[in-house]
């Protein structure tokens, strides 16, 4: 694992931004996408540069079961504002949801993985460690699947929803096997609520209790972290 430590979100939103222009650069087509609002600042990086994703393929990594596309909250919705309307791919990817099926939903995306290789696949990291919606406990090698969230992030999600109520219960997520395909990985965290998440996944043994600590497997990943995140490193 690389660690970069950064001064702020903004400062690794950039940093993030280097990392994936090196990575076109050398030929990288296809991105994996993240949303919450850790990766808005390296989106925003994106939108105020001159690069053309108009050729690019991008694969985002998770939505909620039960919104429609258009809904405020979904992610389908939260790419368009953030990024998609500023900045379009030729193909953009989005788990369906809303679909009648969500168990052939999820091994439909996955067959869209496997089409479209992921060259760098952009991460957030939840309080307890979870990447995409691949809550403690998840299957380390497990695929795109339908997902129940945990008390913790349905908390962690209702800011974003008028009542607590309005937030999804389920999602559909890719796995951390198909995570953990990707040739490059780059994980962003910030703030101290982050630090005992980030220690557990750089120092701790990997474990399906901390999600993100199998990503001490993978050949290629970046952290990009900032001060407070970073403050319980022992190293």
């Amino acid at each position: 694992m690389d660690v970069k430590i950064v001064k702020d979100k903004v400062a690794g939103g950039q940093a993030a931004f280097e990392l994936i222009k090196a990575g076109i650069d050398n030929g990288a087509k296809v991105l994996g996408l993240a949303t919450g609002s850790t990766p808005i600042t390296l989106y925003q990086a994106m939108i105020a540069s001159d690069l053309d994703f108009s050729n690019m393929t991008s694969i985002n990594l998770d939505e909620y079961v039960g919104l429609a596309e258009d809904n405020p909250q979904s992610y389908h919705q939260f790419m368009k504002d953030n990024l998609f309307n500023q900045k379009p791919f030729a193909h953009s990817y989005v788990p369906n949801g809303n679909a009648a099926n969500i168990e052939d939903a999820a091994a439909d995306y996955e067959q869209i993985i496997a089409e479209n290789p992921i060259d760098i696949q952009i991460l957030g990291i939840g309080r307890n460690g979870h990447i995409g919606f691949n809550e403690p406990g998840s299957d380390l090698k497990g695929l795109t699947h339908k997902v129940q969230l945990t008390e913790s992030t349905i908390e962690a999600n209702k800011r974003f929803f008028d009542k607590e109520e309005d937030v999804p219960r389920y999602a559909i997520s890719m796995g951390i096997g198909s995570i953990m395909k990707g040739k490059q990985i780059l994980l962003l965290a910030y703030g101290e609520d982050k630090a005992d998440a980030i220690k557990a996944t750089i120092e701790g043994p990997v474990t399906p209790d901390v999600p993100a600590s199998v990503l001490q497997e993978h050949a290629n990943v970046t952290l990009i972290i900032d001060e407070a995140a970073a403050s319980k490193l022992s190293k």
